[in-house]
């Protein structure tokens, strides 16, 4: 059911160090080109990194999991697999983050249907990353996805009553999400 599969599409920050076909990853990148997009411009468009000297390169240029300050990213053999680099054609538009958005969920939920799951992480070294990627000037760097098979468990919780709303890991590694509960996010139904 397409709900299980929203709810299983969580942040996943730690991996399995198992390989993901370039196929795989096109497929991916398919459900995300077939996303609605504004006025049908379709400015977005990747880069795929798979090859692991480059995929260390990639991140170097990553800020993971702000809530998590005494963790600074996944460990060796914990990264990802592969990397999305989403970028904007700015010759095309200027304005494509919702397109990102929505384009970002479909690949997202693509890949946990394949028992992958992803991160998107937008603290990024955009000067290095570009460098490192050779991307032209014409391109904005929107996000990066890391994508891989998860090697941790995320759970979704009601929001406590001191309203925080930074994640967390327990004792066991657990990864917690607090989520507001429906009824505090609809201001009315008329």
């Amino acid at each position: 059911m397409l709900k299980d599969l929203i709810r299983a599409c969580r942040s996943y920050r730690r991996f399995l160090q198992e390989p993901i076909s370039r196929e795989v990853l096109l497929e991916l990148i398919d459900g995300a080109r077939l996303s609605a997009s504004a006025a049908n411009l379709q400015p977005l468009r990747y880069v795929v990194v798979l090859d692991p000297g480059v995929r260390e390169q990639v991140f170097s240029c990553l800020r993971w999991a702000a809530y998590l300050q005494d963790w600074p990213g996944p460990a060796e053999g914990e990264r990802p697999t592969a990397y999305v680099i989403v970028l904007g054609d700015c010759r095309i538009s200027k304005d494509f983050k919702i397109d990102a958005g929505i384009a970002i969920q479909n690949l997202l939920l693509l890949a946990v249907e394949r028992g992958l799951g992803g991160c998107i992480i937008g603290s990024i070294d955009r000067h290095t990353l570009r460098e490192i990627l050779g991307i032209e000037g014409h391109y904005e760097i929107i996000v990066t996805v890391a994508l891989g098979r998860p090697a941790e468990r995320v759970v979704i919780e009601e929001l406590g009553p001191a309203q925080d709303i930074r994640y967390w890991r327990d004792e066991a590694g657990v990864h917690h999400v607090p989520k507001r509960r429906l009824e505090d996010l609809i201001i009315k139904v008329i």
